[in-house]
Order: structure tokens, then C-alpha cells, then sequence
């Protein structure tokens, strides 16, 4: 009798079971995602900011250029 009890007790699925390897699941998944969307945003922030400095100092020397 112990045998059958314990058995039916194995083959069962436990909600919190799942529910923790869903959430393991997901943050084993959300690490790399996280650590590609900061390196793809810190790059476009450094294309943005080359492209504003190229501008400004495109202002800048047309304005020197304009005074002589």
C-alpha cells in the first residue's frame, strides 16, 4: 500500500514546479537578451553622438569661414 501511495505521489505534477522553472526559465533567457540590447544600445548612442559632433564642427567651421 505504501509502495502505490508513493508512486501516485511522484507521477504528479506540483504547480510551484513548473511555476519556478518558467521563471528560471525566462531569466536564463532574459540575461543574454538584457546584456544585447545594452551593447546595441550603447552603440547607436556612440553613431549618434560621432554624427552630432561631425555636424557641429562642420557649424563651426563653416562660421570661421564666414568671419574671414
Amino acid at each position: 500500500m505504501f509502495l502505490l501511495a508513493s508512486a501516485q505521489s511522484t507521477a504528479t505534477i506540483n504547480t510551484g514546479d513548473i511555476i519556478f522553472q518558467l521563471i528560471s526559465f525566462i531569466i536564463f533567457l532574459a540575461i543574454p537578451v538584457a546584456i544585447i540590447l545594452i551593447v546595441v544600445v550603447l552603440w547607436k548612442r556612440n553613431n549618434r553622438l560621432k554624427r552630432v559632433e561631425e555636424k557641429v564642427d562642420k557649424l563651426l567651421g563653416d562660421q570661421e569661414n564666414d568671419k574671414m
